[in-house]
């Protein structure tokens, strides 16, 4: 059964960080939609600027919505990680709202390793742990795909040695 816990409880833990390469993963997929938008924008209060200058607002309001949302993209991605300890995965995530997910090894069911067109570009992976609720289930996101591999063979191996043991 997983658990949400206070951030604390992890607090004594040392956490494996995901790869930089996934904050820029993630702002590069956020800047698909907003830089055609902010051309449009742009392109529009040029054209229209003697009609209405107060076109002007809207592709600086764009610009400014792509510096915020490209801070808190890459504060975000730094803010995922994971320790494996001795008994359970303990996964946390989350700049404002703090969440750590704590999943024992013995409730895994399989873990998974996905990896799109853009993440291997990227080179990065995906491990998704299903257990026995799916409400429940956890991913690591942005792994490099030799660590990803690595964690999906030990999580499964140590899911079996404690499933067999209870």
């Amino acid at each position: 059964m997983n658990r949400d816990l206070s951030f604390s409880i992890g607090a004594d833990v040392p956490f494996n960080r995901v790869s930089p390469k996934y904050g820029l993963k993630e702002v590069l997929a956020s800047l698909t939609l907003l830089v055609p938008l902010l051309i449009a924008a742009l392109v529009f209060a040029i054209i229209f600027t003697s009609e209405a200058p107060w076109l002007h607002v809207i592709w600086i309001a764009v610009l400014a919505y792509g510096i915020i949302s490209t801070i808190i993209i890459l504060r975000q991605a730094r803010a995922i990680g994971y320790a494996e300890r001795e008994d359970d995965l303990l996964v946390r995530r989350g700049i404002m709202f703090h969440r750590a997910t704590v999943v024992p090894y013995g409730r895994l069911q399989f873990v998974d390793v996905d990896a799109g067109p853009i993440d291997r570009m990227f080179g990065l992976a995906t491990v998704k742990l299903h257990t026995a609720s799916a409400a429940t289930d956890a991913t690591i996101p942005g792994l490099p795909r030799a660590e990803a591999d690595r964690l999906r063979d030990s999580l499964a191996g140590l899911g079996q040695a404690n499933l067999a043991g209870l």
